[in-house]
Parts: C-alpha cells; sequence; structure tokens
C-alpha cells in the first residue's frame, strides 16, 4: 500500500469512528432530554431483566432485540422531526402538527407490536410461575 493510500484510509477509518461519536451523542441528548424515551429505555431493562430471569431462548431474545431497536429507534426519530419541527416553524401549522401527529403514530404503533411480542414471549413464562 502506498504512502497516499495509507493516509486516505486513515482519514477514512477516523471519519467512520467520528460517526460513531455523534451517534453516541445523539442517545445521551435523546435519553437524557425527552421524557418518552426515557420511559420506553426503562421498559427496555425491565424486559431484559425479565429475559433474563426467564432464560427465554435465542430465538426469543432475537425477537426482542429487534423489538427494542425498533421501538427506541422510531422514538428517537419522533423526537427528531418534532425537534426539527419546532425549529421550522414556532407558531401553529397545520401540516407540521399532521407530521408530529404521523411520527408519534409510528412509536405507538411500534410499541404496542413489541408488547404483543412481549406477551406472546413473557406471559405463558409468568402462568408456569403461578399455574
Amino acid at each position: 500500500m502506498t504512502r497516499n493510500n495509507s493516509g486516505l484510509m486513515y482519514k477514512y477509518i477516523k471519519n467512520r469512528l467520528l460517526s460513531f461519536k455523534w451517534a453516541i451523542t445523539g442517545m445521551r441528548k435523546l435519553f437524557s432530554n425527552h421524557a418518552n424515551a426515557q420511559i420506553h429505555l426503562l421498559a427496555s431493562i425491565i424486559v431484559v431483566l425479565l429475559a433474563v430471569y426467564f432464560r427465554i431462548t435465542v430465538l426469543e431474545s432475537c425477537i426482542l432485540v429487534l423489538c427494542i431497536g425498533l421501538v427506541l429507534s422510531m422514538e428517537a426519530l419522533n423526537s427528531a422531526i418534532e425537534i426539527l419541527s419546532d425549529r421550522v416553524s414556532s407558531k401553529q401549522d397545520n401540516m407540521i402538527e399532521h407530521v408530529k401527529d404521523i411520527a408519534a403514530a409510528a412509536v405507538l404503533l411500534s410499541a404496542i407490536c413489541a408488547a404483543i411480542v412481549g406477551g406472546i414471549i413473557f406471559l405463558p413464562k409468568v402462568y408456569a410461575l403461578f399455574f
């Protein structure tokens, strides 16, 4: 590898690593400044603790990880849309309200689906504890 190519590779890798830094900063902002994201994060922690307690299967774990990732990602996108919308216009704007409502609906739909999946996985295990 020539010296010029190694310099380009170093710069490329450095830029990729910096992109992780910005993403982690975004996660910190999301979970420290947005109450709904904090609620979803708490629910996710509870689900993980239940998964460990009930010793769920690898497949069930994968499904839960996907559900948690989906809900938290939807919450992040919803928060970003709300912040950007508020920045674009501080006045009442029907189109912006429409967009914000649909983004909130995406979070709700993903949370409902995740709750259904959680019920399918955990309810039989909880039932077995008592009966």
